[in-house]
């Protein structure tokens, strides 16, 4: 049986091979580039479960090709590895497009916990590649989002915020929930991205839409659920 696939994009040998061997200690396929260019090329010729990445290229920041990736259509999750550790770096990396990002050094076993939690989320919920809300279709494995069949271009993260709404339809979500399932940030970065994030994703929805599907709650946070008049 064919294994799945996982890119690894390092530069560097020994933390390369180490990240392969995690891969296939875990029963995935290792497809092991050291530049983004080369993984940006690799992204359009095969599916992945996932992609690890360093940040420090030779041919510049991984950063920079995360919505390269996502646009592929073809990698359920991104986890950056990197010895910019400094949180602003994490929430960086994490509102770029990453699901998940592990400071260096860190230890094998880690990194394999990484690895599972990661194709785990990022693995259709439910066995179901699409979510539909009436008019509205969340194709989970395109990261794609559609309404009336129309398109609706969300960046990786809104895409991220969306399909966690929709995963809880009807659950009230405070802000601290969405740092940790969405930014995967388990402190509070005293910044307003969540609320920045959920207003343009509200923007987007409404202006698409002619229902409204994200709702503030007073004192709970915010609600998923379609109501007339957008």
């Amino acid at each position: 049986m064919e294994r799945e696939r996982i890119l690894v994009v390092e530069d560097d040998a020994e933390m390369g091979r180490a990240m392969s061997q995690a891969c296939d200690e875990l029963g995935f396929e290792p497809v092991w580039m050291r530049s983004y260019t080369d993984a940006l090329k690799a992204a359009e010729l095969s599916d992945y479960a996932m992609a690890i990445l360093d940040r420090m290229l030779p041919d510049g920041d991984a950063i920079d090709a995360l919505a390269g990736l996502r646009a592929s259509g073809r990698i359920g999750g991104i986890l950056i590895v990197s010895a910019l550790a400094h949180a602003g770096h994490r929430v960086e990396g994490l509102e770029r497009g990453a699901d998940d990002y592990l400071p260096k050094p860190f230890a094998p076993e880690e990194l394999r916990a990484r690895i599972k939690a990661m194709v785990r989320r990022s693995a259709p919920q439910g066995g179901n590649d699409y979510l539909v809300f009436g008019k509205l279709e969340i194709r989970v494995k395109a990261r794609t989002v559609h309404y009336d069949r129309a398109h609706i271009p969300l960046s990786p993260k809104e895409f991220e915020l969306l399909l966690y709404f929709a995963t809880h339809p009807g659950v009230p979500i405070g802000r601290m929930e969405l740092l940790e399932k969405v930014w995967n940030l388990h402190f509070d970065p005293q910044t307003n991205v969540v609320d920045v994030h959920v207003g343009r994703l509200r923007r987007k929805l409404d202006s698409a839409c002619d229902e409204s599907f994200i709702h503030t709650e007073r004192g709970a946070g915010y609600l998923f659920g379609p109501r007339e008049g957008g």
